[in-house]
């Protein structure tokens, strides 16, 4: 199939493409997930490479058993749900692995967003404005504060602009609960920040560029050019 035609596929039409290790399709559908993925991997990992790996793996496990996607939900709906459990699956050993070593230690947020933001960003323009940087830091500094279940919502919801109802159905709990912890993230960041901060959202967390690039072609290559088993 043809790149430009991959677009007008339905869902299940996509489904069944990526099934047949379409390298259109595959690429079509990790370039147009990459960035609500890593974000949403992000929100309950705080890890950029950790957000990354879960995001590849969560490919992996989703387009294994594409055969078995029926479209009650949307496709994308569909694989964030994969990657959300991925995450917390990994979330989890993290916590476990953090018990035995030492369970009162503490993270330094300095040192963290420096972590946070290696990596990912790309070059900035030479115009660029250094305000914008700083407001950028301070809000990626603010959410990493909020507590893992307000920040995924937040970051679904406000970043990346799913709708409560999408939300709602990656993470599998209600839209009143969605609506719920919304409010407390907003509530809580108010405290932090400007309201004025708030509009350079749109740019946080990039994931884009050679970054994003790179990710689908690990995963074209995984799933389409590994010799059957």
């Amino acid at each position: 199939m043809l790149a430009r035609d991959v677009p007008a596929l339905t869902d299940i039409e996509l489904a069944r493409r990526i099934g047949l290790r379409d390298p259109a399709a595959v690429r079509w559908m990790t370039t147009r997930n990459n960035q609500r993925l890593f974000r949403t991997a992000w929100s309950i990992l705080g890890n950029r490479a950790e957000a990354e790996d879960a995001v590849q793996s969560g490919y992996v496990r989703a387009f294994a058993a594409i055969g078995s996607f029926a479209g009650q939900s949307s496709l994308d709906t569909w694989l964030t749900r994969i990657v959300i459990n991925e995450a917390l699956g990994r979330a989890r050993a993290a916590r476990r692995r953090r018990a035995r070593l030492d369970a009162d230690s503490i993270t330094d947020l300095d040192a963290y967003r420096e972590r946070l933001m290696n990596g990912s960003i790309e070059p900035a323009a030479p115009d660029a404005s250094l305000a914008i940087k700083q407001m950028r830091a301070m809000l990626e500094a603010a959410i990493t504060r909020l507590p893992g279940e307000f920040r995924t919502v937040f970051v679904m919801r406000d970043v990346e602009g799913m709708s409560v109802e999408e939300v709602a159905g990656a993470l599998d709990i209600p839209p009143g609960t969605v609506k719920t912890r919304l409010h407390r993230a907003r509530r809580r960041l108010r405290d932090l920040l400007a309201p004025d901060l708030r509009a350079s959202l749109v740019g946080a967390f990039p994931f884009a560029g050679e970054h994003c690039a790179t990710l689908t072609e690990r995963v074209v290559a995984l799933l389409c050019e590994a010799p059957d088993a």
